[in-house]
Order: C-alpha cells, then structure tokens, then sequence
C-alpha cells in the first residue's frame, strides 16, 4: 500500500525512515496529536513510531513475508519473568506445538549489536529454550542456532525458512 506523500517525508524528516538492511515492505501510519503510529498487524493495533518500532516492524515483515513464519505463531512485546524481575522479548515465533522456536531482539539503528545484547537475549532464552536467537538493530543481523544439550551455540548466515512444522 502506498504511503501519502506528505506522511512519507514527515516520517523521512524526523528520521525514522532510516533504510534498514532488509527488504522494502508497505506500512500503515497515522498522525495523533503530532505523533506518529504505525500499525502493528501482530498486536493489530497502531503503535508509536520509534527507531526500535521501526525495526520492530520490518523484523516482523521480514519472518512474515521472506520466512515464511505464519504470523499466528508470532508473539510481539510480551512478558517474562526473570528472577522476580519483568522483562519483555521483543518477538518470539513459535513452532507449531507452540513452543518458542526463534527469539529475536530488536534494538533502534544507532544501538549497536553488542555483547550485552547477546547476553540480554540469552538471558531471556534461558526460559524460552529457543532454538535459534535473531539479533538485529536493522542494519546488522546476527543469527544463532543452539543447542542446549552441548550448551554451545553456531552463528548462522541466515535465519532458516519456515518448515511448514
């Protein structure tokens, strides 16, 4: 769907049109008391553009449409438990038993991929026992395969398609 072209330079000016690395997709905004929403067709509901909204959301995409990830297995925003304390997961995409299959943090453009995202992610699939952990600020993507019994991990080159299981 083709955005109007004032809201597409609006968006552009307050610079949260930043090119991602990944494909281009069709979003829907709206404009609230001079703030931006973009609709979140997991939560099916408009949310707050922000830098990690937007990568939020071409993340989603991206599993959704080049994935091929159905989009009824995919959590957005929900919260765990950690040691008495609350955490949220960004996404989690469940296999067709329901259980986590990938976790994936998503962090705003400028936040870099480091360390400490890596330990945050693992620390949230302590819980999940997610096979693979997608990492990305949208301009760099970080793929992990693990294996709990050898409690190792691979890098990926890329995140593996759905299997249809």
């Amino acid at each position: 769907m083709r955005q109007p072209l004032f809201l597409y330079l609006y968006i552009n000016y307050l610079g949260f049109m930043q090119t991602l690395n990944f494909p281009a997709y069709s979003f829907r905004f709206k404009k609230v008391q001079n703030q931006i929403y973009i609709f979140d067709f997991i939560r099916k509901k408009y949310v707050v553009l922000t830098p990690e909204e937007w990568v939020r959301q071409h993340t989603l995409h991206y599993l959704i449409y080049d994935k091929k990830y159905p989009q009824n297995l995919i959590a957005v925003e929900k919260q765990l438990r950690i040691n008495q304390t609350k955490r949220r997961f960004d996404i989690v995409v469940f296999n067709r038993n329901m259980q986590p299959e990938i976790l994936v943090e998503c962090k705003a453009p400028t936040v870099a991929i480091t360390q400490t995202t890596f330990d945050q992610a693992n620390q949230y699939n302590w819980l999940l026992k997610a096979p693979y952990l997608f990492l990305t600020n949208g301009i760099k993507h970080i793929y992990c395969q693990i294996d709990f019994a050898q409690n190792n991990f691979k890098f990926l080159q890329e995140l593996p398609p759905h299997s249809g299981q």
